[in-house]
C-alpha cells in the first residue's frame, strides 16, 4: 500500500509538468480487471480520502487501481459494438475472439471479436 500511495504522489507532481503543455492530455486509471478510464488533465484535480483516489468526477478504490498514466488519445475501455468492415480488417494489427485468443482473419466465423488498429481498439460483430 505504501509503495502504491508512493507512486500515486509522484504521478501527481507529474500530472503538473505535462499538464501544462498539454503534449499528454489525458490521464489514463488502469483497475485490476482490465478496465480504463481517460479524464483530461485540462483543470483536472486529484484528491485522496482514506482508501479512494478522486480524479475529477470519477471515484477509484486504490486496492482496485493497477496503473495510471499519462496518454494522447482517450483509452477508455469500449463498451459498444459495431459492424466489421473491409478497411477494419485491413488496419488490425491484432484480433482477439471472446475468450481471448489470438486469431487471424481467415479463422473469423460469426461472433464477436477485438480488433486492434493504430486508430485504437474495437469490438466488433461478424455477422
Amino acid at each position: 500500500m505504501k509503495k502504491v500511495f508512493i507512486l500515486l504522489i509522484g504521478l501527481i507532481g507529474a500530472l503538473g509538468l505535462h499538464a501544462e503543455d498539454y503534449e499528454y492530455p489525458y490521464l489514463t486509471f488502469e483497475t485490476t480487471d482490465g478496465e480504463k478510464i481517460s479524464i483530461s488533465v485540462s483543470s483536472l484535480t486529484m484528491t485522496f480520502s482514506s482508501s479512494t483516489l478522486t480524479a475529477g468526477t470519477q471515484y477509484f478504490n486504490l486496492a482496485n487501481l493497477s496503473k495510471m498514466y499519462f496518454t494522447t488519445t482517450d483509452e477508455s475501455t469500449t463498451t459498444s459494438i459495431k459492424e466489421v468492415s473491409a478497411a477494419d480488417l485491413d488496419e488490425a494489427t491484432a484480433i482477439y475472439d471472446i475468450q481471448g485468443r489470438k486469431v487471424t482473419k481467415d479463422q473469423m466465423q460469426r461472433g464477436i471479436y477485438v480488433i486492434k488498429t493504430n486508430k485504437g481498439t474495437f469490438k466488433v460483430s461478424v455477422k
